[in-house]
């Protein structure tokens, strides 16, 4: 199963939708929420190469993107092969 990291922040519709995909899926994931804490936005921020926005996701490492990210991802029935991976 693949390693999915999901940087939230609470109240956010897109984090929301992301979260309950990549849950639909029957996948684990770390939520790592944001709210208040500078140093994590800051990772999460350099990890993301400049993104800022919240959801940024990430799967065994590689930089999903945003929520629109995942859904394309999810219809163009690409998602399913990147959660199976190792």
């Amino acid at each position: 199963m693949a390693k999915v990291e999901i940087y939230t922040k609470e109240y956010c519709p897109y984090c929301t939708h992301a979260v309950a995909l990549i849950k639909s899926k029957q996948t684990e994931y770390n939520e790592i929420k944001i709210d208040g804490d500078m140093e994590m936005r800051s990772t999460m921020i350099e990890r993301s190469n400049g993104g800022y926005t919240v959801p940024q996701i990430f799967i065994n490492d590689v930089h999903i993107g945003g929520c629109d990210q995942l859904v394309a991802l999810e219809r163009n029935t690409q998602l399913d092969a990147l959660l199976d991976a190792k």
